[in-house]
């Protein structure tokens, strides 16, 4: 940095590799703590190989605990064998933290290296190739190790696990598991358990065509240690193979359930039957436990009064996705006549149509809710950070204050929602009700004038030109809750083309009448959300010109995941333009998802690529562009801070 006594006066004829030098310098002017928050953004392979070889300065930073303590390497495309090998010689002994999570490139020699990290406390290598073998000489190294996360793959033996291995994992708390065969794993082996999450992606059939089963597991060791385990968590894929091998993990638990145990949570798609065992273990965790999160299969509670008897200490989570809960059992049973549940953090009624209603016997799905079930809902859920109502019709009757958007208005702390298309729309059209305002940056609409690749058809604001703010529901919800972070409009009666831990509906059912009046001017909204980071909009057949995703682009600037699917009338896309012109504002946007039926693709896709949003997407790492990309809510799909 140059001194005060240096003559500055020819600065402006300096040549450009001095001018250069002076924005080094100014930057290197910042003080430490704002250095290494600009650090902290930077990869951890371009950190260690490339920004500590600048300057001194940078090179005391860049190994700066702050830094080397946690590695993520998840989704860095860029670290290739030979980065991830020399960033592990360099700051190997620094790291207690890495995340290789779907590291999928790497080769089982490189994830070995992994061993020289022996201050490691927690490790994720979910997606990397690892075999028994190479597991355990890499576990044998880590002594200090409490959090792991592998994959269990066709020919994983627990057998060729060393002492040493075993005495690794006898120490570790936290373990991830991602089954693709019938094992226990290295379950049996962790006998210090508090947390366990077990993903099931096993194919009912071999490459070969095999059928597969769970009694490949007899022979094994069956007596996981779950005595000190406070969280149990199972994720299962499509198939009656992951009901049979989870079966055997549940066994365990119904002979004895843990104290300790607080969540309890499990995902199953479509229909799983109870066995004698699951009762038991129901039966006990009602007598024994009080939960604290909870999730379990609809057959479970659909009919069973299985709500009354649990006991509940401080819940953060519950979920009852799909279930026939209906409003007075969601009062009674879960809120307990509204008591207070400002503990409870997260909410997922996704596709429970009659969560809203009074009677679920009587309720059609054109009828409106009951609003004083939702007000009882936000008075005694203060705190709710995430929440779940999609698949599923709630319309609202008309009168002040009980539109549901007007209730959800009081959930200032909401940092992810979830809602069908037609939940947002105004509850009735009334004679004194003042005709909507445009959406900025609208599109004069012509008659049948089609709109070219690349020229739009409309004109932004003039510079100082406020925009017009829409007086809806909707738009006063999102103004208050400027925090949300996830969002997503998800028409009641959509369905993605491959479903994905869902049961799979192959009838594709029309939109609700009610969502044709939600179109540009409630998505044009959305624009106020300055820290939306994730959006998805689905089925809003309302939509015309698209002129609402311009406003998204240009506002919401921290937007990194966009999944589209069916805008507008089916086959009938006008808002090439608006889209186009949408992706070149978002500088930050990773993973892009389009969903529609092959001619809209034809229509809107391909030709975009062609007059050149190339330039646009090229830095997008994920670009969906197909029909049968799997579209999903996923808000209060899990715990908040399950793992990692």
């Amino acid at each position: 940095m140059a001194s005060s006594g240096e003559d500055t006066s020819n600065e402006g004829d300096a040549p450009p590799a001095a001018a250069t030098m002076a924005v080094g310098a100014h930057l290197l002017g910042f003080s430490d703590e704002i250095l290494l928050h600009i650090l902290s953004h930077v990869p951890s392979t371009d950190l260690v190989l490339n920004v500590r070889r600048t300057c001194r300065k940078l090179a005391v930073l860049c190994l700066d605990k702050s830094l080397t303590h946690t590695v993520l390497l998840q989704k860095d495309y860029e670290a290739s064998e030979d980065k991830v090998k020399q960033v592990v010689k360099e700051i190997g002994r620094e790291i207690q933290q890495l995340n290789m999570a779907g590291c999928y490139w790497l080769s089982g020699a490189t994830i070995e290296h992994v061993a020289r990290c022996r201050g490691l406390v927690k490790v994720n290598l979910s997606g990397c190739h690892l075999t028994s073998v190479r597991l355990s000489k890499m576990l044998s190294a880590l002594q200090h190790l409490r959090s792991l996360a592998i994959d269990v793959s066709p020919g994983f033996d627990a057998g060729q696990l060393s002492g040493e291995c075993k005495a690794t994992l006898s120490r570790v708390r936290e373990l991830k598991q991602t089954l693709y065969t019938p094992s226990y794993g290295v379950v049996p082996c962790c006998t210090s358990l508090e947390k366990l999450l077990l993903y099931f992606e096993i194919l009912d059939r071999t490459r070969e065509g095999a059928v597969l089963s769970g009694q490949l597991m007899v022979g094994q060791s069956n007596v996981p240690h779950y005595q000190n385990l406070r969280v149990f968590y199972a994720r299962l894929a499509p198939g009656y193979i992951n009901q049979e091998v989870v079966r055997l993990y549940l066994a365990v638990l119904s002979d004895r359930t843990p104290e300790n145990l607080h969540a309890f949570l499990i995902s199953v798609p479509g229909s799983f039957a109870e066995s004698g065992a699951t009762k038991n273990l129901l039966d006990s965790m009602a007598r024994n436990v009080a939960l604290d999160a909870l999730q379990l299969p609809k057959s479970w509670l659909n009919g069973s009064s299985l709500l009354q008897h649990m006991k509940f200490n401080n819940p953060f989570y519950f979920s009852f996705s799909r279930c026939a809960l209906s409003g007075g059992h969601l009062i009674q049973r879960v809120i307990n006549g509204g008591r207070d549940l400002r503990s409870l953090a997260s909410l997922n009624l996704s596709g429970c149509v009659h969560c809203l209603s009074p009677d679920s016997l009587l309720r059609k799905a054109e009828d409106d809710i009951d609003s004083g079930i939702l007000e009882t809902l936000v008075a005694s859920c203060h705190n709710l950070q995430h929440l779940n109502l999609s698949a599923a019709h709630h319309h609202s009757a008309d009168g002040p204050g009980r539109h549901l958007c007007q209730l959800l208005a009081r959930l200032r702390r909401l940092r992810s929602l979830s809602l069908p298309v037609c939940s947002v729309a105004e509850a009735a059209p009334r004679a004194d009700r003042a005709p909507a305002q445009p959406a900025p940056h609208a599109v004069p609409r012509g008659f049948g004038k089609k709109v070219r690749i690349g020229v739009p058809s409309y004109s932004g604001p003039l510079p100082g030109q406020a925009a017009p703010q829409p007086s809806s529901v909707f738009w006063a919800l999102l103004k208050n809750v400027p925090f949300l972070e996830r969002l997503e409009l998800i028409g009641s009666s959509f369905s993605s083309a491959m479903p994905r831990n869902e049961p799979a509906i192959r009838n594709s059912l029309p939109p609700c009448s009610r969502a044709q009046s939600v179109g540009d001017s409630e998505v044009a909204a959305v624009g106020q959300l300055a820290f939306l980071r994730h959006l998805t909009l689905a089925q809003l057949p309302g939509i015309l010109t698209g002129s609402g995703l311009v406003s998204i682009g240009l506002q919401c600037q921290q937007l990194q995941s966009l999944s589209l699917a069916n805008l507008g009338l089916m086959g009938k896309v006008v808002y090439t333009s608006a889209l186009s012109d949408m992706l070149k504002h978002c500088k930050r946007l990773k993973d892009l998802s389009f969903q529609a039926e092959r001619p809209a693709l034809n229509v809107v896709i391909f030709p975009l690529l062609h007059e050149g949003l190339t330039n646009v997407i090229r830095d997008v790492p994920m670009v969906h562009l197909d029909e049968i990309t799997l579209f999903k809510s996923r808000v209060a799909e899990e715990p908040p801070n399950l793992w990692w």
